[in-house]
């Protein structure tokens, strides 16, 4: 019988059960075998006949993190990142020299996939531009979807080379993990590649990404047309906008049929009420990136709006071109703040942000799902599990919340060890070291 491990903490947080003092996790072949009060869970091993061996941690211990968007090859570009920008095109002329420079992009990839693991992320939504980056989450084990980002096409170019070109992009994605396409901005393609590029994915069974709601241009506004956009004759969002159209971007691509339960977005800064309805009726999960956003210099996501609706939601971090770090906890503390600004008092905050940055992302891409489910703590869900240095008391939540980034104790994925503080007392040695920053 294969060796069965006991993850215990002083407090654990199962996500989808309630927090559990002196809780404990027993894995067995990279999957949870039981879950509750370290007590119990000893017993119960003990009454089958087995004799587990014990890691213990002070602290808390959750599932492993969900980081909802992110662009590891740009991990290299932290100097455009630093900046402070006053919106997207000023941003972007930032960005664009760098990028153009050209990098090591699989070495700077390979760089954020350690950093993730190192802050205590499992499992990433990871959206690709280069081919030698598309690998990242595949050579570090990680779990999640891998999307390959589709930009710049006109109608014209689609028809004649662009859809050939995306589906062999697609599907020369290194797998596992997951794979899906990031038709990148309503704005930044033509209504055609927009019409296919869900067809494409759905016919084998991947995954859709989509920024949405990052620039006040997407936004909705009142106009006099009498006849919809769509019978108009236009070929893409931009010309919508230039024809008067006042449109959201979101009831846009809704109308070509981009958003689903298997389509989840990043950013949704720029948010009607009547755009938000959009989203929860498609089951369509946004990842909430707000410090990307403070860097870009966006407005903040209505994320207390989003909290009081229902809305599903998810956390990313975007990439350091555009963000302090990839801990995704500290975004998680800045949805936080930014929440308790918008007026949202109820009690349920740090649960349902922790909920977001594990459960969220992880229903985002449909790993919460099947067999090889994960972003909480249940018998035969995948063994992805986050240790933090913070006090198992009453306050251990709101403390991992607002100021859990930084304080991971040990990442493990899939029952293996992959990172640990050299505090951090288990019987197998970590099999890299990684950088929270």
């Amino acid at each position: 019988m294969s060796r069965v491990t006991l993850y215990s903490a002083g407090l654990v947080i199962p996500v989808t059960a309630p927090p559990i003092a002196d809780g404990a996790v027993a894995v067995r072949d990279g999957r949870i075998l039981h879950v509750g009060e370290r007590s119990w869970v000893r017993r119960s091993l003990q009454d089958r006949g087995i004799d587990p061996v014990e890691v213990h941690w002070p602290g808390v211990l959750t599932p492993g993190l969900v980081n909802a968007h992110t662009h590891l090859q740009y991990t290299g570009m932290a100097e455009v990142g630093r900046g402070r920008y006053q919106g997207f095109e000023d941003w972007a002329r930032a960005f664009d020299p760098v990028y153009e420079r050209g990098r090591d992009w699989a070495a700077d990839a390979a760089d954020g996939a350690s950093r993730l693991i190192g802050s205590g992320t499992t499992a990433a939504a990871d959206v690709v531009t280069d081919v030698s980056a598309s690998s990242a989450l595949h050579d570090a084990r990680l779990h999640g979807i891998t999307y390959w980002e589709v930009m710049s096409w006109t109608n014209a170019d689609w028809a004649r080379t662009g859809r050939r070109q995306v589906e062999q992009a697609l599907d020369s994605l290194p797998t596992p993990p997951g794979t899906g396409l990031s038709p990148h901005a309503p704005y930044s393609l033509d209504i055609e590649p927009l019409l296919e590029i869900p067809d494409i994915v759905r016919e084998r069974g991947g995954r859709i990404h989509i920024h949405l709601g990052e620039a006040a241009f997407e936004s909705e506004f009142a106009h006099d047309h009498a006849r919809d956009w769509h019978t108009a004759g236009l070929g893409s969002f931009q010309e919508l906008r230039d024809a008067g159209f006042g449109t959201s971007a979101t009831e846009f691509v809704d109308q070509l049929g981009v958003l689903g339960p298997d389509c989840h977005i990043a950013h949704g800064v720029y948010m009607s009420a009547r755009d938000r309805a959009i989203l929860r009726e498609r089951r369509t999960t946004v990842a909430l990136c707000p410090r990307s956003n403070a860097v870009i210099g966006l407005e903040d996501p209505p994320i207390a709006a989003y909290l009081r609706e229902g809305s599903p939601i998810a956390v990313g971090t975007d990439s350091l071109s555009s963000s302090p770090s990839l801990d995704l906890l500290s975004d998680v503390a800045e949805l936080a703040r930014i929440a308790r600004s918008q007026g949202y008092t109820d009690r349920d905050l740090h649960a349902r942000l922790l909920g977001a940055a594990t459960l969220g992302g992880a229903h985002a891409m449909g790993i919460d799902v099947g067999p090889d489910r994960t972003g909480y703590l249940a018998v035969g869900a995948l063994a992805d599990l986050a240790f933090f240095d913070v006090a198992a008391g009453p306050d251990a939540l709101v403390e991992l919340v607002e100021a859990g980034a930084g304080r991971a104790a040990a990442t493990i994925i899939s029952g293996e060890l992959r990172y640990a503080v050299p505090a951090f007392d288990a019987p197998d040695a970590p099999t890299e070291s990684g950088d929270p920053a």
